[in-house]
């Protein structure tokens, strides 16, 4: 989904819901992980800990957001036109540009359908669980943190009525804290409903819809509460 400038939003205006935890923290919890996200990243970081990954796969993209797909694919198009991903990935090799190597590799990749099979089938191999989402894995994600599991790594799950979920808990190598954001505390230091806070995510722009152009997220709940 994406929600544009939530993540600045919350840690502006509602910080008493954002909790610094430690990734230990999470000893053998379950978490819901949308799969689209973190396909290439590694699990080594979660075993140590019995942290037990559920990845949740896409399923079909409902109608709602086939525009906005849309969108994005002709963007993708208009990139392969203008410049040759490949070629400048081949520049900063030469050069040893690191970052300009790590910019341009994911630019070279597609994900096709096949290395979703083949990424299940490993995972399963390995013991991990897997679910195919009946539509989009952020939503099923929600669903598994109500019932089954502890949290989870995927911020668009706020507006499918997800209680909590963790940010920078999928970078094995990264140093920084995991933020935890309780969404009852969010609902309550923005003195919003859990309607008019799903109102004001799509308002800011989202998959399903555009934004308002020059209207920023705090912008707008300033109006709502106005």
């Amino acid at each position: 989904m994406g929600i544009k400038g939530l993540t600045k939003l919350l840690a502006d205006h509602a910080p008493k819901a954002i909790k610094e935890q430690k990734f230990e923290n999470y000893f053998g919890q379950k978490i819901a992980i949308d799969a689209s996200m973190s396909i290439y990243q590694f699990l080594v970081r979660f075993y140590p800990l019995c942290i037990k990954p559920v990845y949740v796969f896409d399923g079909q993209p409902p109608e709602l957001k086939k525009q906005g797909l849309a969108k994005r694919q002709v963007f993708t198009d208009l990139y392969s036109k203008r410049e040759d991903a490949t070629k400048d990935l081949n520049t900063t090799v030469e050069t040893g540009d690191l970052q300009g190597i790590e910019k341009y590799s994911k630019r070279t990749i597609k994900v096709t359908k096949q290395h979703n099979e083949d990424c299940k089938r490993l995972l399963r191999l390995m013991g991990v669980p897997t679910i195919e989402a009946p539509c989009e894995a952020e939503a099923q994600c929600a669903a598994l943190c109500k019932s089954v599991c502890g949290c989870l790594e995927d911020m668009d799950s706020l507006t499918y009525g997800a209680p909590r979920f963790l940010r920078q808990i999928m970078d094995p190598s990264s140093k920084n804290p995991v933020m935890e954001f309780e969404v009852s505390k969010v609902l309550e230091e923005l003195e919003l409903t859990m309607d008019q806070f799903i109102d004001l995510c799509i308002l800011s722009g989202c998959d399903y819809c555009d934004s308002i152009k020059g209207k920023l997220a705090s912008q707008i709940l300033h109006t709502q509460q106005v």
